[in-house]
């Protein structure tokens, strides 16, 4: 009996349908290394249009999680889609190798060690960590498929990049931004040195809530008797650093008898502070100021034997508390505005370890966090205490970013960026940023108005840290008066020896050598001694567009080097801010031409990610089960612009929609096994009119998916991409398709024309998903006739 299924022209390839990602990515990923193929590429695409996507450091430091891989492969996409279009697309990956995050991990390595080396070895140590880290995280990212020039990274240790920090800073220093002043900062105790805005991240936390009585020492005009001025904080630990009240000036003020005294209230808060205290609220007011009447009244401190003004400021607010602000100059950056305009001078009685001092008086010795029981219970024995000793309030309070402590505002001595100082023709930086911002295309538009908002209302940037893995800031000090000299052309001396030698010259090197002969201007003092501060990290980073892109890429182009940053929605106040505010201090333009931000990664119920919570999920082990194209998909096919959901539900989810894509990928390869496009194509008007019509729908799709990919909405180009394979082709012209090709003679004019169709099809799907599907696609083209 004859076998009719021998006279079927049935689908045959070697495209498997089973994927075994884990196993051929290894290989593909070997012959992309062997061919060179980011060099190859950049080659061809010399003469096109230049398109520059600037890469974000991440720290060297541990193994890579979801963030980093969600950042990677969008960016990944973007210069991939970019370089299929013609344009001279590449990407320069870096490694933000300074900093806290290294320091503190060398710190746990070398232990008691530490106090026996010297700043040039544990620096040493510093490095060597770094290094470890970044071969680390190259192998990891090069595993997922992210095509880059890896074998020359730029690197924020390196040499180069140090000297042109130097360069960027003295900037700075040449248009009068870089000063040096007493003034509140974010303090960690735990690592001791100061923390910018973009290093404070703000949780809950659960503080005690007190209502203080401030005792008048005169009664304001139309009272009698014993009268208080009514305080409410939640750090009590700032009650010995108290320099005055502030009220606001056009408030109206009451005075109530409560609890046996008269007290003095903003009106509007009376009824609140009176059910916080458990008191009724009072029927009568004894007498009404506004906040410009009790101005120049004094008070005893509640804790020392001093008197102690009221002042007022417009800061005051009415939203909590008594509209009577306990100010503490040395803690708080209203607080210190309001007390240099009355001269109240700076208390801030706590040491580098977050320790009251001697200044403190019963206090000293005392951590200042943990001293709110003994304040307070100060504050219960003079009767001064209005409410519960117990009463808490949980609020938003700012925690260190990297040991996740809650963190101290503090007085002390820092280098500043001014962002309030006119330089380079008029205007501040400040005004300049803002003004900047409109030019900038911010993807999601939410973004602009996000970090418009930061730079309106940020203090000035703290650069200077305490610590000694970075770059120093290269500044002498006369030893005789202390004037320090903050000169560009000793600062770019410097950079000249940092580009030979490296950073660490500072440490090893004498000051003559570095910066040349000096003389105090002020006194005239020839003897001087080194800054032993470094710069914050984010300044490194923020001048990455001048080490990496201006050096490299686009030096010679007009306007912003940069056409797209692309990082999370944190970075509004690191990287973004960062860069735009060394770009026109040190250029005059913003780094950059678009801005796209993406959410944080989180588990499947929205939650945040932590392994002590148990829904953290090691990306590397999914690897090694599904292979990276399934991750690079997860990357693509959510809307980055949330936050993006992970669990293993979603990535098996995921693996089955894979699956369709790559059968219908397979199905078109196994019916063009004996169809060769030089001898076989049909032209376009001899197609039969289903055939014809499927070029269509996919040319239709092809448009809405290019758009997409221009528009960075890569979940669209998945949706039209699983509308075309699953809906359109799968479900409807395929399956109508069979007869015609399984029936036929084989080389038949119907036949080929389904097979010039199919041919085209699966030539435009390859593409279309090639900057997604980066595996597939080079795994099934090398199957294409």
């Amino acid at each position: 009996m004859p076998d009719y299924k021998e006279t079927l022209n049935l689908p045959k390839t070697a495209f498997e349908m089973r994927a075994g990602l884990a196993e051929k990515e290894p290989r593909i990923l070997a012959q992309w290394e062997r061919d060179g193929l980011y060099e190859r590429l950049q080659k061809a695409r010399a003469q096109g249009p230049l398109f520059v996507m600037h890469d974000g450091p991440p720290y060297a430091n541990g193994h890579l999680h979801h963030g980093h891989i969600l950042n990677k492969v969008l960016k990944d996409i973007v210069v991939r889609d970019h370089a299929m279009r013609g344009a001279r697309a590449g990407f320069i990956p870096g490694w933000d190798c300074h900093g806290l995050p290294i320091e503190v991990q060398v710190d746990k390595e070398l232990g008691k060690k530490k106090g026996d080396m010297s700043t040039a070895e544990v620096r040493a140590a510093c490095r060597t960590y770094a290094e470890k880290f970044v071969a680390i995280q190259r192998e990891e990212f090069k595993r997922l498929g992210v095509l880059a020039r890896w074998d020359k990274p730029y690197l924020t240790m390196s040499t180069a990049y140090e000297a042109v920090t130097l360069r960027e800073l003295a900037k700075f220093a040449d248009a009068g931004l870089l000063i040096k002043g007493l003034r509140p900062v974010h303090w960690c105790a735990f690592h001791r040195t100061a923390l910018a805005e973009a290093e404070v991240e703000y949780e809950d936390h659960t503080s005690p809530s007190i209502y203080v009585a401030m005792p008048l020492d005169k009664p304001p005009k139309g009272l009698g008797g014993a009268v208080d001025v009514v305080i409410w904080t939640t750090t009590p630990w700032t009650l010995p650093a108290n320099l005055a009240v502030c009220l606001h000036p056009d408030f109206d003020y009451v005075a109530v008898e409560l609890k046996g005294r008269v007290r003095i209230v903003a009106e509007k808060l009376l009824a609140s502070f009176a059910q916080a205290i458990g008191a009724p609220v009072p029927a009568r007011h004894l007498a009404r100021y506004k906040g410009r009447d009790l101005e120049g009244l004094t008070y005893r401190h509640p804790l020392f034997d001093k008197t102690c003004p009221l002042i007022v400021g417009d800061h005051v607010t009415l939203e909590a508390g008594t509209g009577c602000v306990h100010t503490a100059p040395g803690h708080g950056p209203e607080d210190f505005e309001v007390g240099r305009r009355y001269g109240l001078g700076v208390v801030s009685p706590i040491d580098d370890g977050g320790v009251f001092t001697q200044e403190a008086g019963p206090f000293a010795g005392t951590a200042a966090l943990a001293s709110n029981p003994l304040i307070i219970e100060a504050l219960v024995r003079q009767g001064l205490l209005l409410n519960k000793a117990t009463d808490t309030v949980t609020h938003r309070y700012a925690h260190c970013w990297r040991c996740h402590r809650p963190i101290l505002l503090r007085a002390t001595e820092q280098w500043f960026a001014a962002l309030d100082r006119p330089f380079a023709n008029g205007g501040t930086l400040r005004e300049k940023a803002l003004a900047a911002l409109d030019a900038v295309r911010w993807i999601p538009p939410w973004g602009h108005d996000r970090i418009h908002g930061m730079l309106a209302v940020r203090p000035d940037w703290c650069l200077s840290r305490q610590r000694l893995w970075g770059v120093p800031i290269p500044v002498a000090y006369c030893q005789k008066c202390g004037e320090p000299v903050v000169e560009a052309k000793r600062m770019n001396k410097v950079a000249d020896v940092f580009a030979r030698e490296g950073a660490d010259a500072w440490f090893v090197r004498p000051l003559e050598e570095l910066m040349g002969p000096l003389v105090c201007g002020k006194c005239g003092g020839t003897a001087f001694r080194k800054e032993t501060d470094i710069l914050d990290v984010w300044f490194e980073a923020g001048v990455s567009y001048a080490a990496v892109i201006e050096a490299e890429e686009a030096g010679h182009r007009e306007g912003p080097p940069v056409d797209l940053y692309l990082e999370g929605s944190d970075q509004h106040r690191g990287w973004f801010h960062a860069s735009l505010l060394c770009g026109l201090a040190g250029r005059g333009v913003t780094p950059y031409r678009s801005v796209l931000t993406h959410g944080f990664v989180v588990d499947g119920e929205g939650k945040k990610i932590s392994k002590s919570k148990g829904n953290f999920i090691d990306p590397f082990e999914t690897i090694k089960r599904q292979g990276a194209e399934i991750l690079r998909l997860w990357a693509a096919a959510e809307d980055y612009r949330e936050d993006i959901r992970i669990s293993n539900e979603i990535l098996t989810r995921l693996a089955d929609s894979y699956r369709k894509i790559r059968n219908t990928v397979r199905y078109l390869l196994g019916n063009l096994y004996d169809f060769d496009p030089n001898l076989h194509m049909i032209a376009g008007v001899a197609l039969r009119p289903l055939d014809a019509y499927a070029l269509l729908m996919s040319e239709d799709a092809r448009s809405r998916i290019d758009t997409a990919y221009q528009e960075y909405e890569f979940h669209l180009v998945l949706q039209r991409l699983v509308e075309l394979g699953n809906v359109d082709l799968s479900a409807f012209y395929l399956d109508v398709l069979k007869d015609r090709l399984y029936a036929s003679r084989p080389a038949s004019e119907a036949r080929r024309s389904a097979q010039t169709a199919l041919y085209m099809l699966a030539r435009d799907l390859l593409r279309m998903r090639a900057p997604i599907f980066c595996f597939t696609a080079d795994e099934a083209w090398a199957h294409l006739p």
